[in-house]
């Protein structure tokens, strides 16, 4: 049984950090060539792709977060992170974790397995 279990989020102010960290079980990264992905919802809003990063470690993220978070994993504890840096108000959301073997995907479609999400808030 697969689990994805996310930790990390808080309250914060605009400009602060945060890492957040996805511990999985019952997958191994590196034998199934799992692609790990994050994803954020804010209220009222539709899930949209963060980042994400293939089992050889390349990774992508959306442009609205690009040179502020950064998506990185450790295979040997089957973990990622997520560095949020220079956080702004409109962060604000739950962001979910996500695992797949459909390659380097930016659509939720890509990832078969989520978590149960961590909330972020920044207030300004």
């Amino acid at each position: 049984q697969v689990q994805l279990v996310e930790s990390g989020g808080g309250l914060v102010q605009a400009g602060d950090s945060l890492r957040l960290s996805c511990a999985a079980s019952g997958i191994t990264f590196t034998r199934f060539a799992i692609t790990m992905g994050w994803f954020r919802q804010a209220p009222g809003k539709e899930r949209e792709f963060a980042a994400a990063v293939n089992w050889g470690g390349s990774s992508a993220s959306a442009d609205s977060m690009k040179g502020r978070f950064t998506i990185s994993r450790d295979n040997a504890k089957n973990t990622v992170f997520l560095q949020m840096n220079s956080l702004k108000p409109e962060d604000t959301a739950v962001y979910y974790c996500a695992a797949g073997r459909k390659g380097l995907r930016l659509d939720s479609e890509g990832y078969d397995y989520w978590g149960q999400g961590t909330q972020v808030t920044v207030s300004s």
